[in-house]
């Protein structure tokens, strides 16, 4: 008997069974014509690998570091370009809350209808709307300086929220990047934005693609290297 549930896809494209797991599923992907007692025999056949790879991401999920604070409140510590900065709230007389960016502090500025105490959600809210800003501030920045490098040019450039990609690149040259690369040292979001701007000549990861990548970018592997180790602290 199982000690885990499972699901079944079966794929057009999928030549042979295989198993993903995932800290939210289990799945047993299935070329057409497979019997469900030929993929759940499959599944007991791996259910020992199954098991230490569940256990191995439990134990991966426990080490992560939360960089979200529980509560939006004076005082509290979060993560922007690579650092931490202090929020500071204060009363004012604005209709809606306001952000500015001092140093190592981020001032907020909420109405005093508002009793803070009771409006985290508010203010992380009004957090990341400000974030979302500065990340396309600094994307553009960073696609006028590449654009011209790699003489490839976007068509639109968008700021997403996206679980599982840093960016992407559509097939009409459309860039999109996810916002919580604001979060990560300037050189992540540096090397995301380069990376999709390859894309547009190169639209898969062949030798040719990290060869463009690496030409005017050569510190490339360091940051993906950062992304893999951290990536999913910056997701939480």
């Amino acid at each position: 008997m199982l000690s885990f549930d499972y699901s079944i896809r079966v794929s057009q494209r999928a030549k042979r069974i295989r198993l993903i797991v995932t800290p939210e599923k289990i799945e047993v992907v299935s070329p057409r014509g497979v019997s469900k007692k030929q993929l759940h025999s499959f599944v007991e056949s791996h259910q020992e690998w199954v098991e230490r790879t569940c256990l191995k991401l439990k134990e991966k999920k426990q080490n992560i570091k939360k960089l979200a604070p529980d509560r939006y409140e004076n005082g509290v510590q979060i993560p922007f370009r690579g650092q931490q900065v202090k929020i500071k709230l204060q009363q004012s007389s604005v209709k809606q809350i306001k952000i500015q960016l001092d140093r190592e502090e981020l001032l907020i500025s909420y109405p005093l209808a508002l009793a803070y105490q009771e409006n985290s959600e508010l203010i992380r809210l009004a957090i990341i709307s400000w974030m979302k800003g500065q990340a396309m501030l600094d994307v553009k920045h960073y696609v006028d300086v590449y654009a011209k490098m790699y003489e490839l040019y976007p068509r639109s450039i968008k700021i997403k929220s996206q679980k599982s990609r840093w960016g992407s690149c559509g097939i009409h040259d459309d860039i999109n990047i996810n916002w919580l690369l604001v979060l990560a040292p300037s050189e992540v979001m540096e090397y995301v934005v380069v990376h999709e701007i390859c894309h547009i000549k190169e639209r898969n990861h062949s030798t040719r693609f990290w060869t463009l990548v690496e030409k005017n970018f050569p510190a490339y592997q360091k940051q993906r290297n950062w992304l893999k180790k951290n990536g999913v602290s910056l997701a939480l």
